[in-house]
């Protein structure tokens, strides 16, 4: 033992409390190095905690259930094979304040497309997705737990005045929802406020109607009604999982936060289709799926480069524009768990086959809950799919705090007018829903016209 040493809990993002699922080692084993010792669940994802070097586990200090945070004492390991370990410093019990994460936020959606126009034919599918809308930036986790009937705001503030000591991410969700820190009783370690501190606080001053320090976009929020429903039938009582919790949350954070307008549109997609079909073969044999969305993204992109405020997000006092000069797409995906939006990054500097292998990749591990924090932070657009269900258009809700969503549904063949006769084109319903705060509706205009100029001709990609 004199040899072992122990090994801290690495960054895994701007995540507190964050539970323990599965210890993968027992005591006694031997590790290779980046071999899995835990799995953690997130508000958002699964992540794996890997071994730092080859090593021999004397000891395990975590346990399925622990709640724990970066700097925390996973296990003493002894190391092997002369892999000597790096010195890992303590993280600092002083948090940070300024820098917050970026926004969080699917990935490959598959695809079904349509056959050659006929007499029977007339629709077909874009892909299997979902209404877009998850993560948007340390999205607040289980709501109220244990604090929604003891952290009323009449005791919240007794004698702390000048206390509030939370996380960065705290303390934007603190801003985003008016909450005065000093207020809030905390129950983290260390007399740390937790977002468990926070939106119980919240839930608490909603129960009673409001109260100073909790304004909700400066309108008194009524209390939520409490409904017996049995006493009209036989109910069940199913609990959300953790994931539709948080993305309940965030969907109501953003549609109270942000003034939305969807502007509806079509593309005529017909030679794009024909040329994607052209180039399977040549996908198949790169390893990858070609659907449309590695078209859509690409498209996108050019669009954002040519509208940079559709790339942007609003700054905390809500006076200035952020203009991201990075190009992460996020795409919805669904997964029996609930929506997770990932994000494929730097969109505007990869290829089709890319971006189309990185969407297979990030759908699958979507699917199996092993997306790292990386894998949903960073967006700076959504994008969402409800083509493979069915349906013509819808109103994404825009993933706060970017300021833009967009909406793609089910591609169908329809007959156009063209030199004086009609003629069969395949036509995708586009669905832009934009914070108008930052966008004009004339803008969203230009931009699905451009957008659909640029689904249309595959050649303007390259001008």
């Amino acid at each position: 033992m004199a040899d072992s040493k122990e090994f801290l809990l690495p960054d895994i993002g701007d995540f507190e409390g964050v539970d323990v699922v599965e210890v993968l080692v027992k005591p006694g084993d031997t590790v290779a190095k980046e071999d899995s010792l835990i799995v953690l669940e997130s508000d958002k994802a699964s992540m794996e905690v890997p071994a730092p070097y080859a090593a021999v586990v004397r000891e395990m200090r975590m346990s399925v259930g622990d709640q724990v945070s970066q700097g925390d004492v996973v296990a003493l390991l002894e190391a092997v094979d002369g892999d000597a370990p790096q010195a890992e410093a303590p993280p600092s019990e002083t948090p940070t304040a300024g820098a917050s994460p970026a926004p969080e936020s699917g990935a490959a959606l598959s695809e079904a497309t349509p056959a050659a126009p006929s007499v029977e034919a007339s629709t077909q599918a874009v892909g299997v997705g979902a209404e877009a809308k998850l993560a948007s930036d340390s999205a607040p986790a289980k709501a109220g737990a244990g604090h929604a009937s003891d952290s009323a705001p009449a005791k919240a503030g007794a004698g702390r005045a000048g206390a509030g000591h939370a996380s960065p991410s705290v303390r934007r969700l603190a801003r985003e929802l008016g909450v005065d820190l000093t207020l809030v009783p905390p129950s983290g370690r260390k007399g740390r406020i937790t977002k468990d501190d926070v939106q119980g606080y919240v839930k608490a001053s909603m129960a009673q109607g409001g109260a100073p320090g909790v304004p909700i976009a400066g309108v008194k929020v009524a209390a939520p009604v409490d409904v017996d429903f049995t006493k009209w039938g036989e109910t069940e009582l199913q609990p959300l999982n953790k994931i539709r919790r948080v993305a309940s949350a965030n969907l109501h954070r953003s549609w109270v936060t942000v003034p939305h307008v969807t502007q509806f549109d079509e593309a005529d997609i017909t030679e794009l289709e024909s040329f994607r079909k052209s180039q399977k073969p040549a996908a198949e044999k790169a390893g990858v799926k070609l659907t449309f969305l590695p078209f859509l993204i690409q498209a996108v992109t050019k669009a954002l480069k040519e509208f940079p405020h559709f790339n942007s997000s609003l700054d905390a006092t809500g006076e200035s524009l952020v203009v991201k000069g990075y190009y992460h797409i996020g795409v919805a995906v669904d997964t029996e768990h609930g929506l997770v939006v990932p994000t494929v990054k730097n969109a505007d500097q990869k290829g089709l086959f890319e971006i189309a292998g990185e969407l297979m990749d990030l759908s699958e591990r979507a699917r199996i809950r092993r997306l790292r924090p990386e894998d949903l932070s960073g967006g700076s657009f959504s994008i969402s799919s409800l083509g493979g269900i069915g349906g013509t258009f819808f109103t994404p809700i825009v993933n706060h705090p970017e300021v833009a969503i967009l909406g793609v549904s089910r591609m169908e063949w329809k007959p156009v007018h063209h030199d004086g006769e009609f003629v069969p084109r395949l036509i995708l319903p586009l669905s832009l829903s934009y914070d108008h705060r930052v966008i004009d509706g004339a803008d969203a205009v230009r931009f699905t016209g451009r957008l659909a100029e640029l689904l249309s001709d595959l050649r303007l990609m390259l001008v």
